[in-house]
């Protein structure tokens, strides 16, 4: 009888379905599709992380649509670790910073076996995340129809002059994108946030520039001085010792010389 409902229970959770979050990059939008046909998820069984699924294979609404599998979790909330190829969960050390191992109270140098899922679907996953790589022609609510705006503008000066075309002449600092905070309160007044500009070129940064390139070659100078410098010391060395020989020799020979004539 135990057996019987073990049974019946590992086929209800490998018919439980699956979570699809598909998220389009271009407009800002995600959407949670529930599937539980498991025609449709035998399609994405055996295939990766970072594998292309083709949308018709997923329902009528999708077709035309090219997704890209950019992750997942399993039934018990274990996330999918691209490059261990397996559909298990096994248990991997990993350091501070790895996927999977957010290295809270851990040492430097320290690692910890944490449980992470493989990199292959199966009917373990419950949610799977995918990108929208080419739109169909049918329009997905929720998802293709409207735009969310970014909350946050580009940092980057290079990223700013490319997302509104500008030269190099052009000053950045007048195109940086505001953010408008509402006032807390009627008495006082609305404020507005701008990111610090990343990687601008200003004249202060130029002269600094211009000081690193001074002293690095001040210091090429001097290690050349120092080590002709110390040449000259070893080559004054040698010379003194070979005297040292020589002077020696010719003692030695003035006492045998000596010696002989007595």
């Amino acid at each position: 009888a135990d057996s019987g409902a073990a049974d019946s229970r590992l086929a209800s959770l490998a018919h439980a379905g699956m979570k699809l979050n598909i998220a389009n990059p271009s407009t800002g939008c995600q959407k949670l599709f529930d599937i539980d046909d498991e025609k449709k998820l035998r399609t994405l069984y055996d295939r990766r992380l970072a594998s292309e699924v083709d949308g018709g294979d997923l329902g009528d609404e999708f077709t035309g649509y090219i997704f890209k599998v950019m992750g997942g979790q399993d039934k018990q909330g274990f996330a999918m670790k691209q490059g261990v190829l397996t559909a298990d969960r096994v248990r991997l050390m990993m350091a501070k910073g790895d996927q999977g191992c957010r290295g809270y109270g851990m040492r430097k140098g320290e690692r910890y076996r944490k449980a992470c899922r493989g990199c292959i679907i199966s009917h373990n996953i419950a949610v799977l995340h995918l990108i929208i790589v080419k739109k169909g022609d049918n329009e997905i609510e929720g998802l293709t129809d409207k735009q969310i705006p970014r909350r946050l503008g580009p940092k980057r000066a290079s990223k700013i002059r490319k997302l509104f075309a500008l030269s190099k002449d052009d000053d950045v600092r007048k195109y940086v994108i505001r953010r408008e905070i509402p006032a807390k309160s009627e008495d006082k007044k609305p404020k507005s946030k701008a990111p610090k500009i990343q990687r601008l070129v200003t004249p202060i940064s130029l002269q600094r520039k211009r000081h690193r390139l001074a002293v690095k070659k001040a210091r090429q100078v001097k290690a050349k001085e120092n080590a002709a410098e110390y040449q000259k010391l070893i080559a004054q060395r040698k010379k003194e010792s070979r005297e040292k020989k020589a002077e020696k020799l010719s003692q030695r020979k003035s006492q045998r010389s000596s010696r002989a004539e007595d």
